[in-house]
């Protein structure tokens, strides 16, 4: 029977349980109609399954498949002809599930969706056979590994709506912010905002991810955990556009007190995450600057396939920063939530599973 990653419970509160991995075996299942099966060559954690471990997520569930990104090769199907057409090739997985195309969000009166740990969609992408319906699949970019496109769909998906859709302003000649440099979906937004032409700044709380940053398009970067970065940064945009367009974060903190200094009037922050704190101060200084902030989250399907389409067209690359072999090496696994954790890591965080061309075991 494949192998699938899930967590065991373990006694604890929320916020200082930690609720360790286990493999086990699923039975498979034949696919319905319109469902396809995909073996899975990779997948890749997010920040939520570090938070699912943590018990700081709602709705979470024991025994479960843990993570939403994957990567694998259709090897069955149903019988409908949209589940047919997919047999023999690789394919990414869309992570989440009830948003087809409504651009303000979800059309499912239950909500969204999102794979993986979770008692509202018990489906992960940290197995070795996965069977989903045929309509959560595309075709995996020809140019991509399958571990950078395992590394794709979340973090993908998550930046382009947050960069391209909320914030309007991945045009050339626009100047855009992206903070915290270094994660999958931060890095994702500033690969987004570079081919569509804009001029990208950054931030980080190290010097060599800055550093990076600006090999991979970025015209600079600053230091956060310096108080001035905002002057600093000030400095660096030129003076016929000597300020921000839109600021893309997902930290939150004092974000929108540095944007009342670095906006453009009527600029756009757009905020797909707050990672230090679930609150945030709004102050009289962005009212009167007319600053929108844009709430972001995910994506839906259509913006899901959009974003591929431009993957494959530009030829980008995800960037990975480590790689794990298997669903079993529990302490190669634990190092990879342990770097996210820490934060160390320059890209996502990535499990083979199999390699493609492979023989099933199944």
């Amino acid at each position: 029977m494949p192998n699938v990653l899930s967590i065991r419970k373990v006694d604890g509160k929320p916020g200082s349980v930690y609720y360790p991995l286990q493999c086990d075996n699923q039975p498979t299942r034949s696919p319905k109609d319109n469902e396809v099966v995909v073996r899975m060559h990779a997948a890749a954690l997010n920040h939520r399954d570090l938070f699912i471990r943590q018990h700081l997520y709602p709705a979470i569930a024991f025994g479960v498949p843990l993570l939403a990104d994957g990567c694998g090769t259709v090897t069955s199907t149903g019988s409908s002809p949209t589940a047919k057409k997919w047999l023999n090739r690789r394919v990414v997985i869309n992570p989440g599930t009830g948003w087809r195309d409504d651009p303000d969000g979800p059309e499912d009166p239950n909500g969204y969706k999102i794979l993986g740990g979770s008692k509202v969609y018990e489906l992960g992408t940290a197995v070795e056979e996965l069977v989903i319906d045929a309509g959560e699949v595309e075709e995996a970019p020809r140019h991509l590994s399958d571990a950078e496109a395992a590394a794709l769909p979340l973090a993908g998906l998550t930046a382009w709506r947050a960069t391209t859709v909320k914030s309007a302003n991945a045009k050339p000649g626009r100047n855009l912010l992206v903070t915290g440099i270094g994660g999958g979906v931060a890095i994702m937004a500033l690969l987004f905002a570079v081919k569509a032409g804009a001029d990208v700044y950054v931030t980080s709380g190290s010097q060599e991810k800055l550093d990076m940053a600006v090999k991979m398009g970025a015209k600079g970067g600053v230091i956060y955990k310096e108080g001035d970065w905002d002057k600093k940064l000030r400095a660096m945009l030129p003076k016929e556009r000597p300020l921000l367009d839109a600021i893309i974060d997902g930290a939150g903190s004092d974000i929108v007190d540095k944007a009342a200094r670095l906006l453009k009037p009527g600029g756009v922050i757009s905020i797909y995450g707050m990672t230090t704190s679930p609150k945030m101060s709004w102050s009289m200084a962005a009212v009167l600057k007319n600053i929108e902030l844009r709430g972001s989250t995910m994506g839906s399907r259509k913006e899901f396939a959009d974003m591929i389409e431009f993957v494959r067209e530009r030829e980008l690359k995800p960037v990975v920063s480590k790689i794990s072999k298997g669903l079993d090496d529990m302490d190669s696994l634990n190092a990879l939530f342990e770097e996210m954790k820490s934060g160390s890591q320059f890209g996502k965080l990535v499990i083979e599973i199999s390699k493609e061309g492979q023989s099933s075991r199944l």
